[in-house]
């Protein structure tokens, strides 16, 4: 609770099994936000996760595979995960996003 300065916060390789996704994380009860980067060719290997997932592109670009279709996705653009659906994406270019996961059983993006 309170409020938050994502400069201030550790950073951190958030699902290293996964991906290369760098940076912090801010914890709630019920959901988790990550303001994470991917080096250019960097990105998070095809997995799917029970947590629902939002990411939105603050700079850069994604290209980014959803339940089978793919699109190139540039600042200001999002992609929606529904709980289980398979995704991976791969950086264009070094890419900052904010990466919002659901928690399910405590976990969000460390699973």
């Amino acid at each position: 609770m309170g409020f938050h300065r994502f400069d201030a916060m550790p950073k951190e390789y958030v699902t290293p099994q996964h991906s290369r996704a760098y940076g912090e994380l801010l914890t709630g009860q019920r959901i988790e936000v990550g303001r994470l980067r991917f080096a250019r060719g960097e990105g998070a290997n095809p997995h799917q996760h029970p947590q629902e997932q939002i990411m939105v592109v603050i700079s850069g670009r994604l290209r980014v595979t959803l339940d089978g279709e793919t699109a190139e996705l540039g600042p200001g653009e999002a992609f929606h995960a529904t709980p289980m659906a398979p995704h991976q994406v791969t950086a264009l270019e070094d890419t900052l996003v904010l990466s919002c996961k659901a928690l399910v059983d405590g976990a969000g993006h460390r699973i």
